[in-house]
């Protein structure tokens, strides 16, 4: 599973999440609503300190990840996170990888 973050989704986090270099975003599932690959179950973020990411990317200095305990969550997908302007928010889209 990869992780990319467009440099307008990386501004987006930046700014709503008072990110600076060395900082973490972790994603994760949680229950309840829906993605374009999940039925009861949305994504998530937070602000954390990436500790041993099973998958993880660097933009800007901020490290966008996934930790063991979510793979099952993003398992057969890579995620690609784009900013969506008329939500003034991010856009998670789940690519296949098989």
């Amino acid at each position: 599973m990869k992780i990319e973050i467009t440099e307008e989704a990386s501004k987006w986090y930046q700014d709503a999440c008072d990110l600076k270099p060395g900082d973490g975003i972790r994603f994760y599932g949680k229950v309840y609503g829906k993605t374009m690959v999940h039925e009861g179950f949305s994504i998530a973020f937070r602000k954390e300190k990436p500790i041993k990411p099973e998958s993880s990317t660097v933009v800007d200095g901020i490290t966008y990840f996934i930790t063991d305990n979510d793979t099952w969550f993003f398992a057969r997908y890579d995620l690609e996170v784009q900013y969506d302007p008329k939500t003034d928010g991010p856009d998670y889209i789940f690519k296949s990888n098989e």
